[in-house]
Order: C-alpha cells, then structure tokens, then sequence
C-alpha cells in the first residue's frame, strides 16, 4: 500500500515537470514581442518613404503585407497564450493569482482539452488566411510570376487545417452528445427508482 501510494505521488508530481516548458513559452512571448516592436518601427519607416515614392499602388500593397505580417505574429503570441494559461491550469496547477483578479480572462478556468483544441485549431487557420492573403497579394504585385508549388502547398495545408478544425469540432459535438444522453438516461433511470420506492 505505501510503495503504491509513493507511486501516485510520483506519478501526480511528475506534472511540474512541464512547468519549465511554460515558463519557455513565456522567453518566446517576449521575443515576439521584440519582434513586433522592431517590425513595426520598420513599417512606419517604410510607410513615410512611401509618401515620396512614385509607385503608390506597390507601396500600399507592401503596407499590407507587413501590416497582415503583425497581425501574424500577434495571433501566434494569442495562440502561446491560449496554450500557457489553459495548459497550465488544465495540466499542472491552478492560477490562484488570478482567482480573483478583475482583468482575468472570461475562458480561463473553463477551457478543457477539448476547447484547447479548438481554440488552437482556430487560431492556426487564422494564421494559415493571413499568410496566403499574403501570398497572393506578393502574386498580385507581380503578375508575370508564376504560380509555384510553394503557394499551392500553402492552399493544401490551409485546407487541411479547416478540414481538421471542423473533424474536431463535430467529434466534440458527437462526445458532448453521448455524454448528455448518458446524463439523461442516469437521470432519468434515478427518477424512475425515486418513483419506484
């Protein structure tokens, strides 16, 4: 009895070794914050060169193309976050600190593995869109161009995600349904012993 509950305890420890991969997501946090912050001071700067260039039309497009390149990487750092927080209460400890803090989010605490999976399923192909818009906004922005194998991967992988997002929000629907149905049948199963006696 006592080496099987040293066992668990091992066993039910062993989750704080995933403690220093969060604490890792968080070094990538700030990196992408760097990177954000330098990205953008080189748009502003590419922004007031454009006001003197001749080409308006490629310069707007290229605007686009790094502003849709910021929005990449601030979904990416969403999708970290969604990761550090739901992972790290759902895996290794709640997140006592912010039990009672007004600026905590409404998701946190209540998203399950499941959810994670969607919520990450999402949040790639939001990130999928946002790069092939980019793509074929380069493509736009060179018509002789020839359209590559690299864009018609990209479209594969997009499509692959959206298949997959929704193969995963339909298993859901049908887990959620049988365990409801299970519900109702035990609850329905009490009532009829209830009545019984």
């Amino acid at each position: 009895m006592k080496f099987q509950h040293g066992i668990e305890r091992l066993i039910f420890g062993a989750r704080w070794l995933l403690a220093p991969l969060y604490v890792g997501l968080i070094i990538v946090l700030l990196i992408l914050a760097y990177k954000f912050v330098y990205d953008l001071v080189f748009l502003v700067i590419h922004v007031v060169e454009q006001q003197f260039a001749s080409n308006s039309h490629a310069g707007d497009s290229m605007f686009i193309i790094d502003l849709l390149s910021l929005l990449d990487l601030v979904l990416i750092s969403n999708l970290i976050l969604i990761v550090l927080f739901a992972g790290y209460e759902n895996f290794v400890s709640k997140i006592e600190v912010a039990e009672k803090s007004v600026d905590r989010p409404a998701w946190m605490g209540s998203v399950d593995f499941s959810g994670l999976k969607i919520k990450l399923i999402g949040s790639l192909v939001a990130i999928s869109v946002i790069s092939l818009l980019a793509s074929f906004i380069e493509l736009s922005l060179n018509p002789d161009q020839e359209v590559g194998p690299a864009l018609f991967w990209q479209i594969i992988i997009h499509l692959t995600f959206v298949v997959s997002g929704v193969m995963f929000a339909v298993m859901d629907w049908i887990s959620d349904s049988r365990a409801l149905r299970a519900k109702a049948l035990h609850d329905g199963g009490a009532n009829v012993v209830g009545d019984g006696i």
